[in-house]
């Protein structure tokens, strides 16, 4: 069938081993659905990744999913290829953000019923904590424009100059939120007793 429509099947099992990112989104906007099979097996975990460390576990699933659908709706008209991971971060960032924003609504609903500030959270059990929750507690406590760009720099390993193009800021503003949102975590680490 692919054949007939001039792509070549993937053989299973090279191809993510050989096939780049933007000849993969080709094949995707060919219709050859093993394509997109293997963007999302290739792509998932870092989308996961980011989701998780921007918005928590709650959603994860439900948010990781929307990015790929946001992802198999929009390939068709993505027209420069070799910025596919750019656009895909973009989409994810956007996932994040539209959470962020349902979830600010909730609370504030949830707030106005119940007429308690977000002042009365109960205090976690340090002794049981684990670093890697500390640190997760602390990226909840940046703004989400800080947490974006601390995510994106030092948990995923992007350049800055990719983390201005996803985001739509100049590079200084991305230095900028990267130092204080750092500064920040660094702050609320050393009142947990975290030393660095």
């Amino acid at each position: 069938m692919w054949a007939a429509a001039g792509v070549d099947p993937l053989p299973t099992q090279v191809a993510s081993l050989g096939y780049s990112d933007a000849a993969l989104v080709q094949r995707c906007q060919q219709g050859d659905p093993e394509g997109f099979r293997w963007l999302y097996r290739r792509f998932q975990p870092r989308v996961r990744a980011t989701l998780y460390r921007l918005c928590g576990a709650v959603a994860l699933d439900d948010l990781t999913q929307e990015v790929f659908l946001r992802v198999w709706r929009g390939l068709p008209r993505l027209r420069q290829r070799e910025l596919f991971n750019t656009w895909l971060y973009r989409i994810t960032l956007n996932v994040a953000a539209d959470y962020q924003r349902q979830c600010a609504h909730k609370r504030t609903q949830m707030e106005t019923l119940t007429q308690t500030g977000p002042d009365r959270v109960a205090a976690p059990d340090w002794l049981h904590l684990h670093y890697e929750e500390v640190v997760r507690q602390g990226l909840e406590t940046l703004s989400f424009d800080h947490r974006t760009v601390l995510v994106l720099h030092d948990l995923e390993s992007l350049p800055q100059k990719e983390i201005s193009e996803i985001l739509g800021i100049p590079v200084g503003t991305v230095k900028s939120r990267l130092f204080h949102a750092r500064a920040a975590l660094r702050r609320y680490l050393e009142q947990q007793g975290v030393t660095l």
